[in-house]
């Protein structure tokens, strides 16, 4: 059995392609703090919290990430 078959499925980031687009998925059996699953379109996958990922769209609503993101050109 794939260990990936419990995932939930949440967004797809792209979707514009069959390349494998970057996607957000949540784990019901993993521990609180690996629920939540990103995986890129290179076989790679990040795990968090619910409370880390909060944080994150809260930096991305305040227009922090995109500050953050410009200061590094």
């Amino acid at each position: 059995m794939n260990a990936d078959t419990r995932l939930i499925p949440v967004m797809r980031f792209c979707g514009q392609c069959s390349c494998g687009c970057p996607e957000l998925f949540l784990d019901p059996d993993a521990p609180e703090e690996r629920r939540v699953v990103i995986t890129d379109d290179f076989g790679q996958r990040i795990q968090m919290s619910l409370d880390q990922l909060r944080d994150i769209l809260e930096q991305a609503k305040s227009g922090a990430l995109e500050e953050a993101l410009l200061a590094t050109r």
